[in-house]
C-alpha cells in the first residue's frame, strides 16, 4: 500500500510563505478505500540517483545515529515504492563515520568524488558537520544535516533540517523560567556544540535575571561525572541544563540518581536525548525530567501516526522514532521533491529547487527558508515518562522562523568565539584531551 500511498507526496510544490497545508507522507485525508490497492511502476536500474549516507554506525555516537540511518532508508525505500525519482531507482551508499571528525571528512569526499552521489545525509555532531563543511564547500556540493544545532553557521552547501537555537534552546529557557525556576547548572559534552549552546543559554539566562550556578564539560565518551555530580548537588540549582551526547548520558544520570538527584528535587532538561536513546539508556532513570525538541513520537498528527507505523512495520515492534530520526527523513522527502521540481539530480539544480519548499512532516508544516536554508519548524517540550515515550507540555501553535545567529552579539563576534574554541582545541572542533 505504501507505493499508493507515496505516489502523490512530490506533486504540488509550494512556495516557503505558503505554510498552510501540503500532502506529506502518507495521503492523510484522502479517501485510502478509492486508492489502486497496489502500483507497480518500473524502475530504471541502470540509472539510479546514488545518494549518500554518513552517520556514525561505530562508536560513542552509534547509540544516537545509527538510527537516523534507519529512518532514511525508510524514506527512500517509500520513495522507490512509489516509483523513484524522475522514473530512477534512489540508491543509499551507506558509510561509517565511526565516531571520529577526520574520518567524516575523508568518507564525505569519498563519497562526492568517487562514489558522484547526488547529495548526502548525515552527520549528528556539529564537529562532525564543521569538519565535513570545507569538503562540501570546496567540491560545491550539498548536504542534509538532520540535527539541533548551535547555529551560528549559514552555508549554501548545507540544508540544515533540524533546530537552531531559536527553535529549541533558548524557547527552553523560557519554558523553565516560567515552569521551573530561575537557578541554573549548565552540564556538555565538550565540543562545539555544547560550548556554543550553552553560551548562547547563558546571554538569554542574564537577559531574564537569572543566576548561573556552574557550567562543567566532559570530553565525549567519558561516563565520570562524579566531581560534576558533586558540584551540581552543593550548590542545589533550580534546573539542570543538559547539552551531554552519546553513551555518556548513561553516567551522568546514574550518578545523579546515585546522589539522590531525580526530577522532583532538580529536574534536568536535555537537548540532546529523545526517545531512541532512552530505548537504549533506559526510561528507569530519566522518568520525570525533560527534553526540548521539534518532533516526539507521542505528537497526535495523522502524517505522525503513518511514519511511525511504516517504521515499526519495517523494524519492528519495539522500535521508536525520535526528532534527529525524523529529521533524517524530512531530508530525503525534501530532496526528492527538489529533484522532481528541478527535473534534475544535478547538485546546483537541487541546491536551487530545494529554496522555499514545504512538506507536510511527521512533526508538523516544515518549510525550508529560501536564504538561511533552514526549516521553519514548531518548538516543543516534552516530559519523560515510564514508558520512555514524551507527554508534550509545551508546544508553540506555529512553525518557528528560523535564526541562526542569536542577535546577543553580531556575526563578526560570534566566528570570533568559534575561532577561539577552535584554535584552543589545537584546530579541532573537539577538546582533544
Amino acid at each position: 500500500m505504501i507505493a499508493a500511498v507515496i505516489i502523490i507526496t512530490l506533486i504540488g510544490v509550494v512556495v516557503f510563505s505558503q505554510i498552510k497545508e501540503t500532502s506529506g507522507p502518507a495521503l492523510i485525508g484522502q479517501d485510502q478505500d478509492s486508492l489502486p490497492k497496489s502500483v507497480i511502476i518500473p524502475l530504471d536500474e541502470d540509472n539510479p540517483i546514488k545518494v549518500g549516507v554518513l552517520h556514525s554506525l561505530s562508536g560513542t555516537m552509534a547509540i544516537s545515529e545509527t538510527s537516523v540511518v534507519d529512518a532514511t532508508l525508510l524514506a527512500i525505500d517509500e520513495i522507490n515504492e512509489r516509483g523513484g525519482l524522475l522514473g530512477r531507482k534512489v540508491v543509499p551508499v551507506v558509510v561509517d563515520g565511526q565516531s571520529d571528525w577526520p574520518t567524516f571528512a575523508a568518507e564525505a569526499e569519498r563519497l562526492i568524488v568517487e562514489e558522484e552521489v547526488s547529495v548526502i545525509f548525515g552527520g549528528w555532531t556539529s564537529a562532525s558537520r564543521k569538519t565535513m563543511k570545507p569538503v562540501f564547500e570546496e567540491y560545491n556540493h550539498l548536504l542534509f544535516y538532520p540535527v539541533q544545532y548551535e547555529g551560528l553557521e549559514q552555508s549554501p552547501n548545507i540544508v540544515y533540517t533540524g533546530a537552531a537555537p531559536n527553535q529549541q534552546v533558548l524557547p527552553a529557557i523560557d519554558w523553565a523560567f516560567e515552569n521551573l525556576g530561575t537557578k541554573f547548572f549548565l552540564v556538555g559534552s565538550d565540543y562545539v556544540f555544547p560550548r556554543s549552546a550553552n553560551e548562547i543559554m547563558k546571554e538569554r539566562i542574564t537577559e531574564l535575571g537569572g543566576e548561573i550556578l556552574g557550567e562543567e564539560y566532559r570530553v565525549l565518551g567519558d561516563r565520570n561525572f562524579v566531581e560534576i555530580v558533586d558540584k551540581i548537588a552543593k550548590t542545589k540549582p533550580d534546573v539542570i541544563l543538559n547539552t551531554i551526547n552519546g553513551d555518556s548520558n548513561l553516567g551522568f544520570f546514574n550518578e545523579l540518581r546515585k546522589k539522590g538527584i531525580n526530577s522532583e528535587t532538580i529536574p534536568t532538561i536535555s537537548f540532546s536525548i529523545a526517545e531512541d536513546e532512552i530505548r537504549h539508556l533506559g526510561a528507569g532513570i530519566m522518568s520525570g525530567d525533560y527534553a526540548a525538541w521539534n518532533y516526539f513520537q507521542s505528537i497526535d498528527l495523522p502524517e505522525n501516526k503513518v511514519f511511525v507505523q511504516n517504521f515499526k512495520n519495517k523494524y519492528g515492534p519495539h522500535r521508536v522514532t525520535d526528532d534527529p530520526m525524523e529529521a533524517g527523513y524530512i531530508g530525503v522527502y525534501l530532496f526528492a521533491k527538489a529533484v522532481e521540481k528541478g527535473g534534475s539530480d544535478d547538485v546546483n539544480a537541487i541546491r536551487e529547487a530545494v529554496k522555499g519548499i514545504t512538506f507536510a512532516a511527521p512533526e508538523g508544516i516544515v518549510g525550508v527558508d529560501p536564504k538561511k536554508q533552514h526549516l521553519s519548524k514548531a518548538v516543543r517540550i516534552g516530559q519523560i515518562l515510564e514508558d520512555g515515550q514524551f507527554k508534550i507540555v509545551y508546544s508553540t501553535e506555529e512553525p518557528i522562523h528560523p535564526i541562526p545567529y542569536p542577535n546577543y552579539r553580531s556575526e563578526q563576534e560570534w566566528h570570533e568565539f568559534l575561532d577561539a574554541l577552535y584554535n584552543g582545541w589545537g584546530q579541532s572542533w573537539s577538546n582533544p584531551r
